[in-house]
């Protein structure tokens, strides 16, 4: 392969001048270690795990109550065993910021239902104070669910940093999904308190969610309280007002837990069965957020990360653990796009960001509108775009490179719900490659094909052969640990398999990665279950069977989630059948999964065992050959995939 176009060059001044640059001077003067380039130091930090991850506990200067034993009690995956002994919280680190007043600002709202607001961290560490008396007031003690369907304000940042310095365990849900997507979420962890509002503004639409608020309290039988956050329309009946749960003057407290006690569940969806319950541990999410954080998005104190997200997604978390390394926060609200391309840039103007997070679909449709953001805003401030979510293409880091020059580094990359972190990126001692991701993050050993060998410059699989600290402690209610193997470890026993395709560059150790290995869909960065998706559709009379794939946009758009479906004997596919299915899957799960298209086939491929052949049909559409895919032997009916072999000759989605 040829070598990818260079765009920037790590910055002359980059080891005095950023947080990656003081830890490596932190490591020559304490460690009396010394590396050469990052490459060195990514090598340093995948063969010495020990001597890693204990560095990155002492320059972050972790308050543990008790000490650690030894940083790795058990190495093998998945049980690896991180800093056994060691008693610390999370929402301690949060709310002791290094550099940072009490009267300085932590936290700037926006948003389209309601002005802006600001909290000191001062102010926000007295909010979490009385709402963490408020909770244990009704109940809540060390390993107790609280949940929140609530969009992304700082009402919800409390509430979460509230239920982590009891010991509680946090998980949340967008407002944007129906009750019933948030039912087969939170049903599996059985919370005792809901937080919940009764509406927000989209840009100029109001969505009242008091309907879907009711449905969601009803499907949750352990819930004994609920707490009506007052943003939207109207009241919620027989709840506790956040006012009254923030009522009464109350001090600090953390109670302190061990390093892998629960701290949240995130789901992420997979092809059989509900969402997966992720439980992440308090020590995982705090060491890997320092890192990451400091020393790849080059954030602290002074600093201001802007970076719309739902609280639905694991960027959310990585939003607030800004908060960690001493930066400012901006939550925001509503629709991204309203009232224009450009509101964001607005933002980021009007907040003083020094870090800017977008997807690389906006980044394109910024390129596409003529926009010149740098020109428009008063900018000056930036110093780092992160993008994640879908591959960028090349022709979107020129247009950054262009618009932002050589002062502003575009960090591109990837990563997942599973680590709650990224796995691959770039950090300010890394170059830019056009089109690629500069290379692994720290800590993260990465190697990949199909074989499980370590190959280059060919396509193959994302997999991670050494264990990480965030990784997660497992499923909720996996109390064999049989589901998380299956997920993660049954490809390769003992290895990591993330399923994504991934290709590295020889000759500068970047990549790409090439969408999904495995038949997950993957929109905007949320990855949404097929099987939840198809129980949806085929709850409809009309619907023998059915099958989703999406197809990924080479341009960094959004790509083409499609839908087939099998009919009942009689039933035609007309308009008034597609408004059907797309409410419905809109009402009971999320605008995110209403199709592109909606495509009738004679029968649902299946193999023998029953099994939906999703990979397969997303290959040929692809223009994989049938007999590349799958035998005809292995199909329940042999001829199902010649429908799709079809489509795909006429297949819009082909030129994307």
């Amino acid at each position: 392969m040829n070598e990818p176009e260079m765009l920037r060059e790590p910055a002359l001044d980059a080891r005095r001048a950023t947080a990656i640059g003081d830890y490596l001077t932190w490591l020559e003067r304490t460690r009396d270690l010394a590396f050469t380039d990052y490459h060195d130091l990514h090598r340093w930090s995948v063969e010495d795990l020990d001597g890693f991850w204990s560095s990155i506990w002492d320059y972050f200067d972790v308050s543990a109550r008790t000490p650690y034993d030894r940083v790795l009690g058990r190495r093998e995956m998945p049980g690896a065993e991180w800093f056994p002994g060691a008693t610390l919280n999370y929402a301690e680190h949060v709310l002791r910021p290094a550099g940072a007043a009490p009267g300085d600002t932590a936290v700037l709202a926006r948003s389209q239902t309601r002005g802006p607001l600001e909290l000191s961290w001062g102010h926000l560490a007295d909010q979490v104070a009385r709402a963490r008396a408020g909770l244990r007031g009704l109940g809540v003690g060390r390993g107790d669910r609280v949940v929140a369907y609530l969009p992304n304000i700082p009402e919800t940042l409390v509430a979460f940093l509230a239920t982590a310095s009891l010991g509680a365990i946090w998980s949340s849900c967008a407002p944007e999904f129906g009750a019933r997507g948030v039912i087969d979420r939170f049903s599996q962890i059985e919370p005792t308190v809901l937080l919940a509002m009764t509406g927000y503004r989209y840009g100029a639409k109001d969505i009242d969610r008091r309907a879907e608020v009711a449905a969601i309290r009803t499907g949750l039988p352990t819930l004994r309280h609920t707490v009506h956050v007052p943003y939207g329309p109207g009241e919620l009946a027989d709840t506790v007002t956040w006012a009254d749960l923030l009522a009464g003057p109350a001090e600090p407290g953390f109670d302190t837990v061990p390093f892998a006690h629960p701290l949240c569940v995130l789901f992420s969806s997979g092809t059989t069965g509900k969402p997966k319950p992720i439980i992440h541990g308090h020590g995982g999410i705090l060491l890997e957020h320092l890192k990451n954080h400091s020393l790849s998005w080059d954030l602290g104190p002074g600093d201001r990360m802007l970076w719309f997200t739902t609280t639905a997604w694991m960027m959310w978390n990585s939003l607030v653990s800004g908060l960690l390394v001493g930066a400012s926060i901006v939550m925001i609200d509503g629709n991204p796009l309203h009232p224009g391309l450009d509101w964001q840039w607005r933002l980021a103007e009007e907040t003083g960001a020094t870090l800017v997070g977008a997807s690389p679909g906006f980044l394109m449709a910024c390129r596409e509108e003529g926009l010149t953001p740098a020109k428009d805003h008063d900018l000056s401030r930036l110093r780092q775009i992160g993008a994640v979510g879908s591959p960028l293409p090349a022709e979107g880091f020129r247009w950054v490179h262009e618009q932002f020059g050589p002062g502003v580094l575009l960090n591109v990359g990837s990563g997942g719900t599973e680590v709650c972190t990224g796995i691959l990126q770039g950090s300010p001692l890394q170059p830019v490659w056009a089109g690629e991701i500069s290379g692994p993050c720290l800590g993260v050993a990465t190697t990949y094909d199909e074989l499980g060998n370590e190959v280059t410059d060919v396509l193959g699989e994302l997999v991670i052969t050494r264990p990480m600290p965030s990784m997660p402690i497992g499923f909720w209610g996996d109390t064999d640990g049989s589901r998380y193997w299956d997920a993660y470890f049954d490809t390769y026993p003992g290895v990591w398999r993330h399923g994504d395709w991934v290709r590295f560059t020889a000759a500068t150790g970047s990549c790409t990665v090439a969408g999904r290995s495995d038949a997950t869909l993957n929109r905007g960065g949320v990855r949404l279950g097929t099987a939840e998706f198809c129980r949806i559709v085929e709850e409809l009379p009309e619907i023998d069977d059915s099958l989703v794939v999406h197809l990924e946009d080479s341009a960094g758009g959004p790509g083409q989630l499609l839908l087939f479906v099998a009919l009942h004997d009689g039933v035609e596919l007309d308009d008034a059948l597609r408004r059907r299915i797309t409410t419905a899957l809109r009402d009971a799960l999320s605008p995110r999964h209403v199709p592109d298209g909606i495509t009738t086939v004679p029968v649902i491929p299946r193999n023998r065992t029953g099994k939906k052949l999703e990979l397969p049909v997303k290959k040929i559409l692809l223009g994989a050959a049938p007999s590349e895919v799958a035998s005809r032997d292995t199909l329940a009916e042999p001829t199902s995939l010649d429908a799709f072999t079809a489509l795909a000759t006429q297949a819009p989605w082909r030129h994307t």
